[in-house]
């Protein structure tokens, strides 16, 4: 008797661990995940077995917001306020392999505006929790936006930003930690292609990924404000570059109900593959009206990066 229990307790786990598996293979999710009047500019970072998601809302500062699958949302409040407002495009990094604090590089406005200026800084902040709150330390360039920093192999740290003097291009900071600066700055990419013109002359939202020796300088082109907004890269040996840009781009662009992809980061989902994070427009009009979307980003056998851009049809969930 206690054999037969014993074997239709292990029928039942069986039957309920398959049941599971299914449910969570066939999970799926549905772009926009987060909407509102703007909801863009989002950078994910995972600490743990929860991903962390800060994005350009209210202009204050900025929220934070928990998940543990890249589809549902928590907004835990506040992890930044900035007096001067305009704040915009947060990048997150966990110094994980050094001091293990948390570095917020974020874009506000000048203290001092002045006539005929781009009115915008790069400051960042630091935390000693994901959820902030995070403590202004310093502003590591002016008339600037989107900064990202990225920790190479061997330990050496590099901020990616925009330069708005003279057109959106963006430059290279090698940083002797996360808030010091050392050297010069160089300029590894300008809007020179048609894709990136339609609206302005724009590159910007910089997002770097390696793999295998290469280094994949991600970027947005041509307005944000546009439809025709969208995704590309450009590869290099060196983190310096020089980069070349990838000939199929943008690899993320408008498509049927798709408008305006762009401003993105890249995240290992819980499935273990590579996810976009990123922000579609609502409509086809010039404005800042967006929401936050995710989609699958992958390379090829070559070494080439792709991505999709999907808008209220259901896909397979990470």
């Amino acid at each position: 008797m206690n054999q037969m229990v014993r074997t239709f307790t292990i029928l039942l786990l069986s039957a309920a661990a398959l049941f599971a598996a299914e449910v969570k293979s066939t999970k799926t999710y549905r772009n926009p995940l987060v909407g509102g009047a703007s909801f863009a500019d989002p950078h994910v970072i995972k600490v743990g077995q929860s991903y962390y998601l800060y994005a350009t809302t209210h202009t204050r500062g900025y929220d934070a917001y928990v998940s543990t699958n890249l589809v549902d949302w928590e907004n835990k409040g506040s992890c930044f306020d900035d007096p001067r407002r305009g704040a915009w495009a947060p990048d997150v990094f966990h110094d994980a392999k050094g001091d293990g604090r948390f570095y917020l590089y974020y874009t506000d406005n000048l203290p001092d505006r002045k006539p005929g200026g781009a009115y915008k800084q790069i400051g960042v902040a630091v935390a000693d929790s994901p959820l902030g709150p995070f403590v202004d330390k310093a502003v590591l360039a002016s008339d600037a936006i989107d900064a990202h920093l990225f920790r190479d192999d061997d330990g050496k740290y590099y901020l990616y930003y925009v330069d708005l003097f003279q057109g959106f291009k963006i430059r290279a900071q090698p940083m002797r930690d996360p808030l010091t600066k050392q050297g010069e700055s160089t300029i590894v990419i300008r809007p020179t292609e048609a894709w990136e013109k339609i609206s302005g002359h724009v590159t910007e939202g910089p997002f770097m990924l390696k793999r295998n020796g290469t280094y994949y300088l991600m970027f947005s082109g041509t307005g944000a404000d546009s439809p025709n907004y969208g995704i590309g890269y450009a590869t290099s040996k060196s983190p310096l570059g020089p980069f070349e840009k990838f000939k199929g781009n943008p690899i993320v662009q408008r498509g049927g109900k798709v408008l305006g992809p762009g401003h993105h980061c890249v995240i290992e989902g819980p499935d273990g593959k590579l996810w976009n994070v990123y922000h579609q427009k609502w409509d086809d009009k010039t404005n800042f009206n967006r929401f936050l979307a995710i989609d699958p980003i992958w390379f090829d056998e070559a070494g080439v990066l792709h991505g999709k851009a999907t808008r209220e049809t259901d896909e397979p969930a990470p």
